[in-house]
């Protein structure tokens, strides 16, 4: 297992390579200039003053020039520095970084612990009123968008009960107690689309594991019910589920764009949001970069897992 391991990250290198080329790229397709941003309070600029800006910045060089040294920098750790208050984007994503993690791992917790029971009480009982109930809630969950949950949490509460959430961000070791008046509530938009996914996958997988034979061998050797689906069938339904939970990885963070903004909370998907109106390019490509390298690492703890659920399957 270490040496597919090994394999698989070094395999990565040329996928990280692609990722920053594209980013490089795109950046440079945003409409809009930085440099116009920071000489609007100036009156009229002059040229000689947009070009002084404009090499100060580093953003006139040309754009094979600007992709090495940025490639570069980022096998080194240096994702470069933000454009408005010069601080390293390094620095500034570390900070913002445990609160989208915290919000995403409470996020996952919740949904796993409650889609997974559900998803499998939905297969047992199939064609129940419980399993067509279950079933209900899992395409309403997909259906509903995450800023019109996100939205009814904030406003309906304060209209109906007078009660309005802290929008002021504490850190759990802080006050762990008012840390997650704030985090429940945005772990919970993110965490709906995710249980009812993962819900409707591990109701079609444990489906499929039901009418396996060696499913059928368990109930002729007389066990029981709970026995043969927690020991015999529940680790091998789950590596679809295990599979779509790290795909949701990216939908989590994707999702923390809208939870951040509509919560107040100071993480990585606000710090997007924010740079992009301001344009900060390197603070951009810091934030996407980082996501897809954390994507690349969970598809392979993923792959990794396969092995643990299901004996068989080994790593040549």
């Amino acid at each position: 297992m270490a040496r597919y391991a090994g394999r698989r990250l070094i395999g990565m290198i040329p996928t990280v390579l692609v990722l920053l080329a594209v980013v490089v790229v795109l950046i440079r397709m945003l409409p809009g200039d930085i440099v116009d941003i920071l000489l609007s309070q100036s009156g009229q600029p002059s040229a000689e003053a947009r070009a002084l800006v404009t090499h100060k910045l580093g953003i006139d060089k040309p754009l094979l020039q600007l992709y090495a040294e940025y490639a570069l920098g980022v096998f080194r750790g240096d994702l470069g520095k933000s454009l408005w208050d010069t601080r390293p984007v390094t620095q500034i994503i570390w900070e913002r970084a445990p609160v989208t993690a915290e919000v995403s791992i409470v996020a996952i917790f919740f949904s796993v612990i409650i889609s997974i029971p559900l998803g499998v009480i939905s297969a047992v009982r199939r064609g129940s009123l419980v399993d067509h109930s279950l079933r209900i809630m899992s395409i309403l969950g997909i259906s509903l968008p995450g800023f019109v949950l996100a939205t009814s949490i904030v406003i309906l509460p304060a209209l109906w009960w007078k009660v309005s959430l802290p929008f002021q961000y504490t850190s759990f070791w802080t006050d762990p107690f008012e840390n997650m008046k704030l985090v429940l509530p945005a772990a919970g938009v993110n965490g709906v689309l995710l249980s009812a996914s993962i819900a409707r996958m591990m109701r079609t997988t444990m489906l499929d594991v039901l009418n396996q034979d060696y499913m059928r061998t368990a109930r002729a050797k007389g066990l029981s019910t709970s026995r043969i689906i927690i020991q015999h069938g529940l680790k091998n339904a789950l590596i679809p589920v295990v599979t779509l939970l790290g795909l949701q990885v990216t939908v989590l963070v994707g999702g923390s764009v809208i939870t951040e903004s509509v919560f107040a909370l100071p993480g990585l998907g606000r710090l997007l949001l924010d740079s992009l109106t301001n344009r900060d390019y390197p603070i951009i490509q810091g934030v996407v970069v980082s996501v897809g390298i954390l994507v690349m690492l969970t598809n392979l703890l993923v792959d990794l897992s396969y092995g643990y659920l299901d004996p068989r399957i080994r790593y040549s």
